[in-house]
This record gives structure tokens, C-alpha cells and sequence, in this order.
């Protein structure tokens, strides 16, 4: 799943609310969906904080010029 990037992870969340949203999953699908939700959600969040962290390093770096 890491190798996804977070326009990938953003998409496939949409389609899993998408699905939940609908509420004609079984339970065992609901909770399989709502755990890759979760997961994705991390990587999306971890994503972001990298992209934050070189963005504050780029910034930093012109900051210096």
C-alpha cells in the first residue's frame, strides 16, 4: 500500500465511503473496507507530513539565499 501515491490512496478512499455510504455491504466487507480505510488514511497522512517537512526545508533554504 505505501507504494501508492496520495492521489491513489485519496481516490480509493472516496470509492470505499463511496461503498459504505451505500450501506449494501455485508458487515464482514464494511469492516475489511473500513481497515483499508484507516490504513490509507495513515499513508495519506504521513504523505503529507513529508511533503510539509520539504516544503519548510525548501522555504528555509531560499530564506538563506
Amino acid at each position: 500500500m505505501s507504494e501508492l501515491s496520495y492521489e491513489e490512496a485519496i481516490k480509493r478512499l472516496e470509492e470505499i465511503v463511496s461503498k459504505l455510504s451505500d450501506g449494501e455491504c455485508s458487515l464482514s466487507e464494511s469492516i475489511e473496507l473500513f481497515d483499508e480505510g484507516t490504513k490509507l488514511a495513515g499513508l495519506c497522512n504521513e504523505l503529507l507530513n513529508k511533503a510539509e517537512q520539504r516544503i519548510k526545508v525548501i522555504s528555509k533554504g531560499n530564506e538563506n539565499e
